[in-house]
């Protein structure tokens, strides 16, 4: 399909229109190496995995991301995309490498696991012979870049020819092709003015867009993603932080959302009260983070990290003490629909997810838990096959004592309290994502519990999925 650049290609010419091997095809991989396809490039995806590499090449997306299944199919027809775990081939092949294997939390540690990253980095140093650059998308601790480019120059038999970068990824789920095709910055970790260059012909296509271009250093590069993730979980637990207190004084945590939206200081965007953050990355970024400061010496200076996610982690607590309310002050016994599984609407992303937490706990003080995800179920019945699922929302709700709306897929959102009242044991309702209409459940003779809302609040909420990294 694709022809290989000779080995005696000159060292040092920048590569007007590269050739892009994306390692590890993943959530991120993939996507960026079917979007880098859909910009005119020829794309090698390369993976260990021979199962997920099958599964691609065969036109299938093992994970749910809109528009990505379509996307895949274009670039296979087009003959601009392939897929294999042959490293060798990559090195040949490839002019720009992006590295984009997992760092998944530690298991003895807060700390970030670099096994994949290392061992990715390395096997591209130990066969190059010819100028190329290597782009790390990970997100790492900051100085694994410093650390990575001795190990390269020393393994590669070319030396120091073999370039490092580091360029982080902004994508939220559920928006991740639309992130990557047009996202609202790119930031490059340089060390030179070459892989500079050949990054600026990587991304050509997006820059002459007018996309805001930061160039920085590679480890301020490295900053940024954690930086950002940081930033945005600590305006989640913020107004979750403010949901505690208004559960305390009779306020509403909606209506003082909304009054401090006006701000232009502060803005309404993620200031949505509800279960909170989870994900593959929120929560492993925000403790590697602090984790890695500690090591640095400067622990003091993001201590405020820890309760961020204690902060997290109490929302959910507090949504099981509603549910238990609910049910009469003990769930032995009692029916519960879960509706949710995923972290975030428009992913089948369990990680982590708030959702699935509340159902596990839900479970373990005795109720009947019946879990309903348009797309997670499978992932959630892999995690934990101990909970019941249902196939569709009114199989969920038959018969439940409680319903529990955990992630605010648009399905819940437009559902009729009328409709699901006739299907229901109680008309008990908790909403934990302030996604539903308070006063048209209480109308259709619902008991509506809410997140920082006294018991008998609540005004008009209509669904609005909020765009989660």
């Amino acid at each position: 399909m694709f022809t290989t650049r000779s080995p005696e290609t000159t060292l040092d010419p920048v590569v007007d229109h590269p050739r892009i091997t994306v390692l590890g095809v993943g959530y991120l991989g993939a996507t960026h190496a079917v979007c880098m396809a859909a910009l005119g490039f020829d794309v090698l995806g390369v993976d260990v995995d021979q199962e997920k590499i099958d599964e691609l090449t065969s036109g299938h997306v093992p994970f749910f991301e809109p528009g990505l299944q379509e996307q895949l199919s274009e670039m296979l027809h087009a003959g601009r995309l392939a897929f294999t775990t042959d490293f060798d081939q990559a090195v040949r092949f490839g002019d720009v490498h992006f590295i984009c294997v997992g760092t998944p939390q530690s298991i003895d540690s807060n700390a970030a696991d670099l096994t994949f990253v290392e061992r990715a980095f390395e096997a591209l140093a130990s066969r190059a012979h010819r100028k190329a650059l290597l782009v790390g998308k990970s997100t790492v601790p900051i100085g694994t870049a410093e650390r990575l480019t001795a190990m390269v120059t020393a393994r590669a038999p070319i030396g120091d020819a073999l370039e490092l970068a580091w360029n982080p990824e902004f994508l939220r789920e559920g928006f991740a092709v639309d992130d990557t095709l047009h996202p609202d910055r790119l930031v490059f970790g340089v060390a030179s003015g070459w892989a500079e260059r050949q990054l600026r012909a990587v991304y050509a296509p997006i820059l002459r867009r007018g996309t805001p271009l930061v160039v920085a250093d590679l480890a301020t590069a490295e900053l940024v993603k954690v930086a950002a993730n940081s930033f945005l979980a600590t305006k989640i637990s913020y107004i979750n932080a403010m949901a505690e207190v208004c559960e305390a004084t009779g306020a509403d945590v909606d209506v003082l959302a909304e009054a401090l939206s006006y701000d232009e200081r502060i803005g309404g965007r993620f200031l949505k009260p509800g279960l909170g953050f989870g994900g593959g990355c929120l929560p492993k970024d925000l403790r590697a983070f602090a984790h890695r400061a500690e090591e640095l010496g400067v622990g003091r200076a993001v201590a405020f990290l820890h309760e961020i996610d204690d902060i997290n982690t109490r929302r959910r607590l507090r949504f099981v003490d509603l549910v238990r309310d609910l049910a009469g002050g003990d769930l032995q016994g009692a029916r519960v629909a879960a509706l949710g599984a995923a972290f975030k609407p428009n992913s089948d992303d369990v990680r982590d997810a708030p959702a699935l937490d509340v159902a596990r706990m839900l479970a373990l003080e005795g109720a009947i838990v019946v879990v309903y995800d348009p797309e997670a179920n499978e992932n959630a019945h892999r995690t934990y096959p101990d909970l019941d699922y249902a196939g569709s929302l009114r199989e969920a709700v038959t018969d439940a004592d409680v319903v529990a709306l955990l992630t605010e897929w648009e399905e819940f959102g437009r559902a009729d309290p009328d409709e699901i009242g006739a299907l229901v044991n109680r008309r008990r309702i908790v909403d934990g994502r302030h996604a539903l209409d308070a006063v048209a459940y209480r109308e259709a003779g619902w008991t509506f519990r809410a997140l920082g809302q006294p018991a008998g609040a609540g005004h008009v909420a209509p669904y609005e999925a909020e765009p989660v990294t």
